[in-house]
């Protein structure tokens, strides 16, 4: 069985508003991977722990929905 890594979701339905990080970049549980637009607020989305990000799978402008997987860490 292969490892997933870390799974970042949207804890709530929005707008991809901006992406601050890129595959490669070490993130820990302050860094914050992207911002949503949701309600006219922003909202920035952090990683629950340190690790190396594998991959972006939204890109600015994208709509999402709650749980909805937005990164993925290693």
């Amino acid at each position: 069985m292969l490892a997933m890594g870390e799974e970042v979701t949207s804890p709530l339905s929005g707008k991809v508003l901006r992406i601050n990080v890129k595959p490669g970049d070490t993130v820990n549980d302050s860094t914050s991977l992207l911002v949503l637009e949701s309600m006219k607020m922003e909202i920035d989305i952090y990683p629950s722990s340190s690790g190396k990000v594998k991959e972006i799978l939204v890109k600015e402008g994208d709509n999402v929905e709650v749980g909805q997987v937005l990164a993925v860490l290693e």
